[in-house]
């Protein structure tokens, strides 16, 4: 009978696998918004998102409610990295009864024993009587948390029963009672558990702690999870701490066959049977009861305690946990367990001595090894989710069970390492229970505060509200009509410049047609075979050596016909007479769909001879210089032109083209009878906006931020497409890297510290803002980009970071919107509709690449222009099949 209840004690290492299992998947279910309710293990938030730091000072009140005492501690930190605060304690045992009596007795007593507390500490010290002090207040009931400082109570547990306060804000209770001792100088700032101040208080040993494990009367685990995963909180980005409550795993029935008899019994006997069932096979508080029960099943079975009187046992409560420790403590022999079953009232043989303690061990035993599985389960899950391959934690520990048996460390370890491999867990014992860790949360909540009032007022003026948007929006719309207006154009800052394109693709087309690339250091030749199946295409990219590009035009033009020589040679293309489209993305002034004026060059290039000559007049030169006949120049476009092409081939409602990348433009179709700058009335004309420019003119000038000065100034060409600064890619990481730097210089960041790279010109490229907006990402992700810029970065650098990114780029996708705004609203009332319906062709890699920016585009573009429906296609190569299909679109209209 002994071997039997020995073996119903013992778990197989197979089944806390199952188990472990289990827990991940109920703490899975207590984090989801859909499954909360449901979940056993509840998983709370409790909106602390840091530990400490070492920075934090000043004094800070605790108030501790424990099993019947209430304990006041006083911490004073010296901001020295917290190794050594100082600390003042004083214990207030509870009267009688107020455990089960009114809520309001409770709070009212907790108050009396602040004001006492401080009466007493600070008699002698008028100054800091006077001065505020925030209250840290562990309360260790289950409660869901909504704010660090708001918090109701689920339900009580380890026999408090005080009416009117389940379902209650138990911080505004405290609040209340403290104002009533006329304290008004104290203030509630944070609501925390025993468990959470046990990672708090084990985390200023000079070492982070992100895992708290509580093996007491109750048993609960606390750890730092990702903040995306807690659904049930509003916080998205860094980490937040979760408080597990662990102690009702396994009241859904995934324990039910390892719940022994003597378990059942217990559970029975409880104020609360069937809940709390994890709970009350490992919580000190039942320890003792379910050996009281295993010895009176044996005894019934007459496997010990034969003849002799065991009606001692039948006493609830009778065999405490105290005596258990103190029997499975005691390795020499049975002499001590004796007297101790002797004092009891039991008259023990020398084997009933053993056999008792043979069964006190089995059930710690068992209840260090349920801990072991459910730290496994909570260590595992962390290395998951933070995307590891090895996790290496500190836990901090602190209990009853965990201080008083003398095997628990060890058991745990070896336990917990045979479940989850992949962690290493470093056990912190904790100093002195919640209280220090309480001040800690507390400090580190006003530290919180502090730094968020500094980072609001660095990145206040880069928020922009609705009105805001509204004043751009109308500002483009001006402006958009001086440039259309032939009095006024040659001074508006958007030069709104006729492209002669008037049709867009009705999918009529057909024939082959050459398309010409030119943007940059690098150029593209492509042919596009337009059928009644759709596109095809074959493209070669051929590179513009920088002696050419800075030498004289002819030499230009000249490489350019050899490279398009060479593509149609390849192509078995030479005996055809092509129509060519041109894409060149430099300045121009289009005097015809053929014939376009270059205002200035860009990018690099400056070959001379060219600037106010026509651009395919001087190809066109090239071509018979080079008796090359297999083409003919039918059309310039720039890119953002070609884009509408391109997109419009596949949607014939795409009349607007977007580009948003390294640098960002408009084009849409205006009414002709608007375009003053042209002759004519009938019809429809493509307008290059050139938007890049807005507020060249000191339009936009309220907008721009000290950040963008920085930016527009170091550029090589201040003062110059002020738009496009605050908007496109090749400026974004710029703008993040100044803002770094400022609060860097605060202290806000990286600890103070700037790194001679962070200091360097365009080293945060654009591309990491959205690698760091990405959802999800982990942290480390981030850490490793800062680790690259030679920054030493902490957990909640990275947070800050990823919020400084998500600013800028929330920005210029709201501006960019605005942009917009105006250009779909002038399209609607041109055409005098109620409701347009318009598609927009969209190119650049910020729009395509970055994780947010064309979700807060179009929802902007929503809210500032309700009237216009507007869709939005991706251009598949707008600069290439974009500009054949202007070709195509003018020989159809030619035929």
């Amino acid at each position: 009978q002994i071997q039997r209840a020995l073996r119903s004690l013992s778990i197989p290492l197979e089944r806390l696998h199952i188990m472990k299992g289990h827990m991940m998947q109920d703490m899975c279910k207590g984090l989801s918004l859909q499954t909360h309710a449901q979940a056993k293990v509840r998983m709370l938030p409790t909106y602390i998102c840091s530990t400490p730091n070492g920075t934090e000072k000043g004094n800070f009140m605790v108030a501790e409610l424990c099993q019947n005492q209430v304990r006041t501690v006083l911490v004073t930190l010296y901001g020295d990295g917290n190794m050594s605060p100082q600390m003042m304690y004083k214990i207030f045992d509870m009267p009688e009864g107020i455990m089960q009596g009114t809520g309001e007795a409770l709070f009212d007593f907790i108050a009396q024993c602040v004001s006492q507390f401080l009466a007493e500490t600070f008699n002698s010290d008028t100054s800091k009587s006077e001065e505020r002090l925030p209250l840290g207040f562990v309360f260790p009931f289950s409660c869901r948390q909504t704010q660090l400082d708001k918090a109701e109570l689920l339900s009580w547990s380890k026999g408090f029963s005080c009416s009117d306060v389940v379902g209650q804000d138990v911080v505004q209770l405290l609040q209340s009672a403290i104002n009533k001792q006329e304290l008004c100088h104290v203030d509630v700032v944070a609501l925390m558990n025993d468990t959470v101040g046990t990672m708090m208080t084990c985390s200023t040993e000079g070492r982070p702690c992100e895992v708290a494990m509580v093996a007491d009367k109750g048993s609960n685990c606390c750890f730092m999870a990702e903040a995306y995963l807690v659904e049930t909180a509003d916080e998205t980005s860094g980490r937040m701490c979760v408080n597990t409550e662990w102690g009702c795993f396994g009241d859904d029935g995934t324990l039910n066959d390892i719940f022994t008899p003597y378990d059942e019994c217990v559970d029975v006997d409880s104020s609360n049977p069937g809940e709390k069932r994890f709970e009350k096979m490992v919580g000190t508080l039942y320890l003792g009861e379910i050996v009281r029960h295993a010895l009176i099943a044996l005894t019934a079975e007459k496997a010990i305690f034969t003849g002799t009187d065991i009606a001692v046992l039948k006493e609830k409560g009778v065999f405490t946990m105290q005596h258990v420790l103190e029997i499975v403590r005691n390795e020499d022999g049975t002499t001590d367990v004796k007297k101790i079953l002797e004092v009891l009232g039991l008259q023990p043989s020398e084997r009933d001595c053993g056999r008792v303690q043979q069964i006190c061990r089995a059930v710690v035993g068992r209840a260090v090894t349920l801990h072991a599985a459910g730290l496994a389960a909570i260590l595992s899950y962390m290395c998951q989710t933070r995307d590891m391959e090895t996790l290496m934690v500190n836990v901090g520990m602190e209990g009853e069970l965990y201080k008083g048996y003398p095997r628990f460390e060890e058991i745990l370890m070896s336990v917990s390492r045979l479940l989850s491999p992949e962690c290493m867990a470093t056990l912190l014992p904790s100093r002195d229970g919640s209280g220090r860790g309480a001040a800690m949360v507390t400090a580190v909540a006003l530290r919180l505060a502090a730094q968020r009032r500094e980072v609001n007022e660095v990145l206040a003026p880069l928020q922009l509200s609705r009105a805001d948007l509204e004043k751009v929006q109308a500002l483009m719309r001006e402006e958009m009509d001086r440039g259309l207006c032939k009095e006024t154009n040659a001074t508006a800052s958007v030069r709104m410049l006729p492209t002669y394109v008037s049709h867009t693709p009705d999918g009529s087309e057909r024939g082959d047609f050459l398309a010409l690339d030119l943007g940059g250091t690098n150029f593209r030749v492509l042919v596009v075979h337009v059928t009644q199946e759709g596109i095809s295409m074959a493209s070669e990219i051929y590179i513009i050596p920088a002696a050419i590009m800075q030498g004289t035009g002819e030499a230009l033009f000249d490489h350019i016909i050899d490279c398009i020589i060479d593509f149609q040679t390849k192509q078995n293309l030479m005996t055809h007479m092509l129509p060519l489209g041109f894409t060149f993305s430099f300045p121009c002034q289009q005097v015809g769909l053929d014939k376009a004026l270059l205002l200035t060059w860009t990018k690099g290039f400056s070959a001379s001879g060219c600037v106010g000559q026509d651009v395919v007049q001087l190809l066109r030169e090239a071509a018979r210089r080079k008796k090359h006949l297999g083409m003919q120049v039918v059309a310039l476009v720039n890119d953002t032109v070609g884009t509408m092409m391109a997109c419009g081939y596949d949607d014939p409602k795409c009349e607007i083209g977007l580009i948003v990348g390294t640098g960002t433009n408009a084009c849409y179709m205006e009414e002709m009878r608007n375009v003053g700058t042209v002759e004519g009335d009938q019809g429809r004309m493509c307008i290059n906006m050139e938007w890049g420019a807005f507020g060249d003119n000191g339009c936009l000038d309220h907008l721009f931020t000290h950040f963008d000065k920085v930016v527009d100034e170091s550029t090589i060409n201040p003062g110059k497409q002020r738009f496009e600064k605050l908007i496109s890619g090749m400026y974004l990481g710029e703008i993040v890297r100044q803002i770094l730097m400022v609060m860097t210089e605060k202290e806000l960041l990286f600890q103070g510290k700037i790194s001679p790279k962070l200091q360097t010109r365009n080293i945060f490229q654009t591309k990491f803002l959205s690698t760091i907006e990405r959802n999800g990402l982990a942290l480390r992700q981030i850490k490793a980009i800062l680790h690259e810029l030679e920054l030493d970065a902490c957990f909640e650098d990275c947070v800050l970071l990823r919020e400084v990114c998500q600013t800028v780029s929330l920005r210029a996708a709201q501006l960019c919107a605005a942009g917009l705004a105006a250009v779909v609203e002038k399209m609607r009332e041109n055409r005098g509709l109620d409701q347009l319906s318009v598609t927009v062709g969209v190119d650049g890699t910020l729009y395509k690449l970055h994780p947010c920016f064309s979700k807060n585009l179009q929802k902007t573009l929503k809210d500032l222009a309700p009237n216009c429906n507007v869709s939005f296609l991706l251009s598949e190569d707008g600069s290439g099949k974009g500009a054949a299909l202007v070709a195509a679109v003018a020989s159809r209209a030619a035929n």
